[in-house]
């Protein structure tokens, strides 16, 4: 059964005759998708803000990052935070409230990563900049008030994708050290056939539609709409031992869900130690409906509190 608020919400969205995202070219769906955000979001946390520009991979453009950090003193652990929307949508001030309360929930310095979006930069271009914000992160993390000895990832649908993925490339490279990983419903087959039926269960929403997964994977991947490889499809990749602690978040009202609960399972078969944790009322997007919805809330400080115990001193 759909959480109540939450049904509240998605009746109030009918009846204004909201379209669904895929129905619009990708600018005026960013547009939606920011009121979208913004309609449920809560008042923004007291921490410190700034924004920076750094370099990326072979002279793509500069990436914008957001650093929040902590009132008091540090050095904090640090948390790159990469944000959902199908890798065509979202941006460092659709998610600046998400991040705010993960920074004030945590006590770590959270770096948002505004990486280049789809169908302008398709894939790979999503994981290049992931990776090279997260080198970024560590390399400069004293000047950011954090500690490079006490790193996580996070992120959120897309954002989780590229934050798993950053952690299997760290691992690979021997450096940086993840020390954890939080995810939050990652469409982790990138697009690709599966046990999966909560695809066709929730193929209508109540948030994210089958017709809008498409609609995401065809901008970021091609005309096939499947990832090329386990870069964007963590599902696939060949190994998955030696991965950090993992959170994993899943909304029982989403298309999203299976394949998601699959990466979860893939990750515990690996021997790594995961987290496993459905809100079976929430549908995809909860983490930025918590202004509107008490579960939602409630999730934010699950996430925020297994990324303060994860990465403690």
């Amino acid at each position: 059964m759909l959480d109540k608020q939450l049904d509240a919400m998605m009746q109030q969205a009918q009846a204004a005759g909201m379209p669904d995202l895929c129905d619009l070219p990708p600018e005026p769906c960013r547009g939606l998708y920011a009121q979208i955000l913004a309609a449920a979001d809560m008042p923004p946390a007291d921490v410190l803000v700034a924004d920076r520009e750094v370099p990326a991979r072979d002279g793509a453009p500069a990436i914008g990052l957001r650093v929040y950090a902590p009132r008091h003193a540090g050095p904090h652990a640090l948390v790159v935070y990469f944000h959902g929307g199908g890798y065509v949508l979202g941006d460092l001030d659709g998610y600046d409230s998400v991040c705010r309360r993960l920074c004030h929930d945590s006590g770590a310095v959270v770096v948002s990563v505004g990486y280049r979006l789809a169908p302008e930069h398709p894939f790979p271009a999503a994981i290049d900049d992931a990776w090279a914000a997260l080198l970024w992160s560590v390399a400069h993390a004293a000047e950011l008030g954090a500690d490079a000895n006490r790193v996580g990832v996070a992120g959120d649908s897309a954002g989780a994708v590229l934050a798993t993925v950053v952690a299997l490339l760290a691992r690979d490279a021997k450096s940086p050290r993840i020390g954890f990983q939080a995810l939050i419903y990652p469409p982790a087959a990138g697009g690709h056939d599966g046990p999966y039926p909560s695809r066709q269960a929730h193929a209508a929403g109540p948030t994210l539609t089958l017709r809008t997964m498409d609609y995401f994977n065809r901008h970021f991947f091609g005309p096939a709409g499947k990832a090329p490889d386990w870069r964007a499809a963590p599902l696939l990749a060949p190994d998955l031992a030696g991965l950090p602690p993992t959170l994993l978040l899943l909304a029982g009202h989403d298309p999203l869900r299976d394949e998601a609960l699959a990466y979860g399972e893939a990750l515990l078969a690996a021997g790594n130690v995961v987290t496993l944790v459905e809100y079976h009322g929430l549908a995809h997007g909860f983490i930025s409906m918590a202004g509107a919805l008490g579960a939602a809330r409630l999730a934010q400080q699950q996430f925020a509190q297994a990324l303060r115990v994860g990465l403690a001193a």
